[in-house]
């Protein structure tokens, strides 16, 4: 445990201003690149163009990982606080931290398909809009996620916040693996209320537009609607997802980055699986044993291990219960319900 006794960070964002900055630029880069392509026409993400989708930004993931420890290893080398300290062990350390933060966020981000396929059949977005708003949706969702993991890192530095986190989302996975499955109403969202009193909301679709001019006034679209509820939810999903981040790592570049690869890679697997979701029913036992234990281990294992839970026990228990999760439910299918 050569990174458990170190302390400061291993990114200190008064030195790698320059990385954040970096990994924003390509990812904005990645996104106009996305959207260019599609020459802004509306159209059905098709199974084999969404396959090529999700491959293609689970390997940037990888890439980035493996990049992540030959970085760390000469960047921590030249590092005179570092002293003592092997290059090597750390980096490794960073990367396998990435990548265990990457499995969570990946995997509790599966249950927001549900919620996805939820908004889309109750505004009744028509399939060649939901890349248009998946994507806005996901370029929000970037940006609220960084105010959240500003804050985190913040309230870290707090001896008694890592406890209240992890007593949190020791609760919600609980509550996740044993309580009622329900989604959120769209109709009873106070943010849609609010909205429809300040700006008239056009009955129809107008193209893949979110606004509309009709004579002098301005009207909102049901794609406008169907966004907003998106990043709504997605700020509701951040208060569980990000603490469960920052159980596994200390290091806010690591939960920035980790955070935003799952998040980019949601299009392509919604298109993939929005069919396939309601198959995997015995998912949310595993996302709430997930929970529980990161609530745990930011709680009590942490401290019981010298102050950090080997990464390495935390990826393979992590991996362990979502393949057991998959494994279950396509052993156990679900019963279709008779009309």
């Amino acid at each position: 445990m050569i990174a458990a006794a170190f302390h400061p960070e291993l990114f200190p964002i008064e030195t790698s201003w320059w990385l954040y900055g970096l990994f924003c630029l390509l990812i904005l880069a990645s996104l106009y690149l996305d959207l260019r392509g599609k020459n802004g026409k509306e159209q059905v993400i098709g199974h084999r163009e969404a396959i090529h989708g999700v491959v293609f930004w689970i390997g940037l993931a990888l890439i980035f990982c493996v990049g992540l420890y030959f970085y760390g290893r000469w960047s921590f080398s030249l590092d005179p606080r570092l002293n003592g300290f092997d290059p090597s062990a750390l980096a490794k350390q960073c990367s396998l931290e990435f990548l265990s933060g990457y499995l969570i966020e990946k995997s509790l981000s599966i249950d927001n398909l549900f919620i996805f396929l939820v908004v889309f059949d109750f505004f009744a977005i028509p399939e060649k809009y939901r890349y248009r708003v998946l994507f806005y949706g996901i370029l929000g969702a970037i940006v609220f996620r960084a105010v959240f993991i500003a804050l985190g890192s913040i309230l870290m530095q707090i001896s008694w916040v890592p406890l209240i986190f992890g007593v949190f989302l020791a609760f919600t996975g609980l509550k996740v693996a044993f309580g009622p499955e329900s989604h959120p109403d769209p109709s009873k969202n106070v943010l849609i209320r609010l909205l429809k009193r300040f700006l008239p909301i056009s009955p129809v679709f107008h193209d893949q537009r979110f606004f509309v001019r009709e004579g002098v006034r301005w009207l909102g679209t049901p794609l406008l609607l169907a966004l907003l509820f998106l990043e709504f939810t997605d700020i509701i999903f951040a208060v569980d997802s990000v603490p469960a981040i920052f159980a596994i790592t200390k290091e806010p570049f690591l939960v920035f980055t980790s955070n935003i690869f799952a998040i980019l890679g949601l299009r392509s697997l919604f298109f993939l699986l929005a069919g396939m979701a309601s198959k995997f029913h015995y998912l949310k036992y595993a996302l709430g044993f997930i929970l529980c234990f990161v609530g745990l281990k930011m709680a009590w294992l942490d401290h019981y291990f010298d102050g950090h839970f080997p990464t390495t026990w935390s990826l393979g228990i992590i991996l362990t219960a979502l393949f057991f999760s998959g494994f279950v439910s396509w052993l156990f299918p679900k019963k279709k319900k008779t009309a």
